[in-house]
């Protein structure tokens, strides 16, 4: 269902959801799949879109189901990824429909952090085939033998590249402080080259590449643009910043009070 129609612009341009999918079942009764249904489409930056909301709000599904629909492993990898170990991901994917620009990535990547460990496996698995050892576009050292924020910093490091279709959720699961700026300024070297993200992510940090489209999921499923200072990660944590005693107070208060 990935190749409806074809326009110019970036990569993935916009996304839909088949008008014959509804089946009054999961996860087609997602909030999130019934806004999509309901406002005909999905607009997608040419350069950085960003899906904000709370645990729950549906935005992993989405990012998920757009990389299945893109020709990505559910679990993870590029698109010439095929290893399964447990399929947990949902239908979605199979009932998207991507608009598709005129220029074709010339890599790609699905990045999930609950899901790494497995893809990093099947890069080792790989790297003991004949030839060329694929290590190489890791850094040349197995995922296994790094840390978990390391390992993913060594794949945006070298693995991506010009040109890239990169499909991440919640990139920040393992990366310090110092590594989320670091993947800010991969992704903004990455874009000036040619390239595309997609990005689920609580990181107020990694919502600050500039000139990025942030789009905020609530618990409804209504998806709404919103600008840096207006995103949800950026003004509880600027609040909570500014005055930590008076969140727990709020909280601990409320915590005492059940």
């Amino acid at each position: 269902m990935s190749r409806a129609r074809t326009r110019t612009g970036g990569f993935i341009e916009r996304v839909r959801l088949d008008p014959h999918a509804g089946t009054g079942r999961y996860p087609f009764t997602l909030p999130i799949v019934r806004h999509l249904d309901r406002v005909g489409g999905l607009e997608l930056d040419p350069a950085v879109t960003f899906l904000v909301g709370d645990n729950g709000s549906g935005k992993s599904t989405l990012v998920e189901a757009l990389a299945v629909a893109a020709g990505f492993n559910p679990e993870g990898g590029s698109a010439s990824f095929r290893f399964a170990t447990r399929a947990t991901e949902s239908s979605l994917g199979d009932h998207l429909i991507l608009w598709w620009g005129t220029r074709k990535p010339r890599t790609g990547f699905f990045l999930r952090a609950e899901s790494f460990y497995n893809v990093a496996t099947e890069i080792e698995e790989l790297a003991k085939e004949p030839g060329p050892s694929l290590l190489a576009a890791y850094g040349g050292v197995s995922p296994h033998e790094r840390s978990h924020g390391e390992s993913f910093l060594d794949l945006v490091t070298h693995r991506f590249g010009p040109g890239g279709l990169y499909l991440l959720d919640e990139p920040e699961a393992a990366l310090s402080v110092k590594g989320c700026l670091a993947l800010v300024a991969r992704i903004a070297e990455l874009t000036g080259q040619g390239s595309q993200f997609v990005i689920a992510t609580h990181s107020p940090i990694l919502l600050a590449v500039p000139g990025a489209r942030i789009l905020q999921v609530d618990g409804d499923g209504q998806i709404e643009r919103v600008t840096y200072d207006e995103a949800e990660p950026v003004m509880l944590t600027r609040g909570f910043l500014d005055s930590p005693q008076r969140f727990l107070r709020h909280l601990l208060a409320e915590d005492g009070a059940e």
